[in-house]
């Protein structure tokens, strides 16, 4: 890997690193859940906690993007409640009320990096968290992506993207750098796509 790549990717991980928690003493205006009687049709009857997210089920789009000179867009940001703090992870975001899948990943891929996809495949839809969660996320590959305006970031979201190409990016699964599954299930199947293509 390219020592100037390295160099990035430790100065971004090192800047969106939490360093400190104060625990908010209210209420989440965020994440909810509603408890449920479930009652089986074997008639058994079970309790159940449903996790909401904004109000909705929390369903997601992943994008894994290749741009128009073949290098893969990746995402850091923050991920405050995971060992390290911050992750290195696809462009994804939540699918808002009544909005295609592939409309959200298209949306989410020019809000967080500027880039905007030619072509866009899914790469299937899987649940998130069934024991506690609806959330249903979509993934697709983006090929060639192309740059055509600055991020556009929602207030209070921080994400730093950088290009690598196909030795970086096996150098980055390799080598632990992408730990969320979410990613690492899209660029799996997006790598198995490309080599058909």
């Amino acid at each position: 890997m390219r020592e100037e790549k390295i160099e990035q990717i430790k100065q971004y991980l090192e800047e969106l690193k939490t360093v400190n928690f104060d625990k908010l003493e209210k209420e989440s205006q965020f994440l909810s859940i509603e408890s449920y009687y479930c009652h089986l049709n074997n008639g058994h009857k079970i309790t159940r906690e449903k996790l909401l997210k904004g109000g909705s089920n929390g369903s997601a789009a992943i994008i894994f993007a290749v741009t128009q000179d073949k290098e893969f867009i990746l995402a850091i940001e923050p991920r405050v409640f995971t060992k390290e703090t911050v992750d290195i992870g696809l462009p994804a975001g939540y699918i808002e009320k009544n909005e295609q899948p592939s409309l959200a990943a298209r949306r989410e891929l020019l809000e967080e990096t500027g880039y905007e996809a030619k072509e866009l495949i899914s790469l299937g839809s899987f649940y998130q968290d069934q024991g506690c969660s609806a959330a249903y996320n979509h993934y697709f590959l983006a090929l060639n992506c192309k740059k055509i305006k600055e991020q556009n970031l929602d207030e209070g979201e921080f994400i730093k993207y950088i290009l690598v190409d196909f030795d970086e990016l096996k150098w980055l699964i390799e080598n632990n750098y992408i730990k969320g599954l979410n990613s690492a299930y899209a660029i799996e199947k997006g790598i198995s796509l490309i080599k058909e293509l």
